[in-house]
């Protein structure tokens, strides 16, 4: 639950963070295309007062010059000049500009663990009922031995607890319930082993969104500084990336949010799985002694 406030608050922080920026941004442009309007309405009044164009001047030519635009280099680039870059999410990926492969990096490491876990919390999940029914029944029935090879023939963390208690029943109840705590302990990292990936991933893609956007406005300002007359052709790539990588940022970790609170609800119920197990198991021999 603090981790989850935590990512709460964070990304609160980002978005006001960002709009906070873009209302700093959007007024500026507002006044830039309102000189620009006013620039070009008096160019038209100029034009129909000098019909013959003698009050052109060279600054006024090189107005009409088209702006090249260079076409990028390295990775970006070569990603832009093929077929994927032609796509909708191949564009929108290339203007985010160069955190979008810091996210899609991240989003890579989270579906690679993500996958991983849920293949093998699936494949430790059992009938625990059924289990503990038929390990008490073999017991009172067959005996320790016999009831320990039934565990053997079940994987998951469940069958392992009970297994290492069956092992110490000879040896009395303190010696069951270390060997169970033990047996426990081995199983709880074995189920919580990649789950700190999950949850960097959670931290990690809006913090990365945050600091693309916080690019993407330097971008923007840059070019507004840089020039004397601003419209918003000139600082809309800027603010477009920072909106892309807030986006990606939050498309990468709100699905990790939901993977990581599901993980560590089906290791509760597992904790609580082998509790059950394990007290059942030291009644059942305490009652074998009697």
């Amino acid at each position: 639950m603090a981790r989850q406030g935590t990512l709460t608050r964070a990304v609160i922080r980002h978005s006001l963070l960002t709009l906070l920026v873009l209302l700093i941004a959007l007024p500026v442009l507002a006044q830039d295309e309102a000189t620009s309007a006013a620039a070009a309405k008096f160019a038209k009044i100029q034009a129909s007062g000098d019909s013959l164009g003698f009050g052109s001047t060279a600054a006024d030519s090189l107005q009409e010059i088209p702006r090249i635009v260079e076409p990028l280099k390295g990775l970006m680039g070569a990603l832009e000049r093929s077929p994927l870059g032609k796509t909708g999410a191949g564009k929108l990926f290339v203007a985010g500009g160069t955190f979008m492969w810091w996210i899609l990096l991240v989003a890579m490491v989270g579906f690679v663990v993500i996958i991983e876990r849920l293949w093998t919390l699936n494949r430790a999940r059992v009938n625990t009922r059924r289990l503990l029914g038929t390990v008490i029944t073999t017991l009172r029935n067959d005996g320790v031995q016999a009831a320990a090879e039934e565990c053997q023939k079940v994987r998951g963390p469940i069958a392992a607890i009970l297994y290492s208690g069956l092992q110490k029943a000879d040896r009395g109840r303190d010696a069951v319930e270390k060997a169970i705590s033990t047996a426990g302990t081995i199983e709880m990292s074995f189920l919580e082993r990649g789950m700190v990936w999950v949850s960097s991933v959670t931290t990690l893609a809006p913090l990365l969104g945050f600091l693309g956007t916080v690019s993407g406005m330097i971008n923007a300002f840059e070019a507004i500084a840089a020039s004397e007359q601003v419209n918003a052709k000139l600082v809309a790539s800027g603010i477009s990336e920072a909106l892309i990588t807030t986006a990606a940022g939050l498309i990468v970790a709100v699905p990790a949010t939901v993977a990581y609170n599901y993980f560590v609800s089906t290791i509760d119920r597992f904790v609580i799985e082998m509790e059950e197990t394990s007290s059942e198991l030291l009644e059942e021999l305490e009652r074998r002694k009697v």
